[in-house]
């Protein structure tokens, strides 16, 4: 079978296909039929070393995946060969057949996509694990989401309505101000994505978030826009840490006293590991909102194997909008 590997640190165009041998499904384990693998930050930085996660080389990126159940291991129950499945695994997705955890591989209903399933999981599962467990947002209050054009950017925008908030996005471009108005947004400011003036960039965020202060920010993005952000928390707010595609950022830390704000950690993956019980119920309502209309996970673009180093790379360049697909 086929695989795009990981050999070597570097970029995406370090990446190679390879022929690597069949997996076996051991004890409590599927082999799934990799159908689609959606593309997240994470595999940006994890072929690159830079990722907390270190998988032994060489290795497929690849984060989520959905699929059809192949063959089912030793004391696997509950799961037959042909089950449509969704699972997010961390890495080792962009490959023809893959091993999922029987207890880590969620039913895909048969009116989804199996597209749209692997685009569900990570950012979706993030985005509410952020707001809810995290930022402890609530009907009526206001949320300021960073890169809101972007996977977990766009999946906080439908969340934050789906819990009755009102949502401002802020993206880099006209064009990711529309994708964010389409995802729900209630206003959509565009911040410059060079030569920033921070002074500026923190009274765009003012004027948009209005005088009270944005109740909850989540951040994304990281970088200059951190700082910025934060001087226009509401008293009491908090302030989501999720990720870094324009750099680790620096506070200075009398900003949280004069504001009494927290400022607080998303790691949805330890998060997963620590507490499966909340996650699992964190997913039931994502597929509850699903099927109301609530969320839908926005795919801008799909790849095939061959190209899906493309597909890192526009995630790397921070040109996607909502979720790129590789499909197998």
């Amino acid at each position: 079978m086929k695989a795009l590997l990981s050999e070597a640190p570097g970029g995406p165009e370090t990446l190679v296909i390879r022929d690597v041998p069949e997996p076996v499904a051991g004890p409590r384990e599927l082999l799934v039929r990799v159908r689609a693998c959606s593309m997240n930050f994470p595999d940006v930085l994890i072929i690159e070393d830079k990722y907390q996660l270190k998988p032994p080389r060489p290795f497929a990126p690849g984060g989520e995946i959905a699929g059809e159940v192949i063959a089912v291991g030793e004391g696997v129950t509950g799961w037959s060969a042909g089950d449509r499945i969704i699972a997010a695994l961390g890495f080792g997705g962009l490959v023809e057949q893959v091993i999922v955890p029987a207890n880590r591989a969620i039913p895909l209903p048969p009116e989804r996509s199996f597209e749209e399933g692997s685009a569900l999981l990570m950012t979706y599962a993030t985005a509410i694990h952020a707001l809810v467990d995290r930022g402890r947002l609530q009907a009526g209050q206001s949320l300021l989401v960073l890169g809101a054009a972007g996977g977990v950017g766009i999946a906080a925008v439908e969340i934050g309505k789906a819990l009755g908030a009102r949502v401002i996005a802020a993206v880099s471009s006209e064009e990711k101000a529309a994708a964010a108005k389409d995802a729900g947004a209630d206003v959509a400011l565009v911040y410059r994505s060079e030569n920033i003036d921070p002074k500026a960039l923190s009274q765009l965020f003012k004027d948009a978030v209005g005088p009270a202060g944005a109740d909850v920010i989540l951040d994304p993005v990281g970088g200059v826009y951190t700082e910025a952000a934060l001087r226009s928390i509401a008293w009491e707010g908090r302030f989501l840490v999720v990720g870094f595609p324009a750099g680790i950022a620096k506070l200075p830390l009398n900003l949280t006293l004069l504001k009494s704000c927290d400022v607080c950690g998303v790691f949805w993956g330890a998060f997963v590991a620590r507490d499966p019980k909340r996650n699992a119920q964190h997913v039931e309502q994502l597929f509850r909102w699903w099927g109301e209309g609530k969320i839908a996970p926005k795919i801008s673009g799909t790849y095939p194997l061959e190209r899906a180093a493309e597909a890192i790379e526009a995630l790397r360049d921070r040109k996607a909008i909502g979720k790129l697909v590789v499909t197998l």
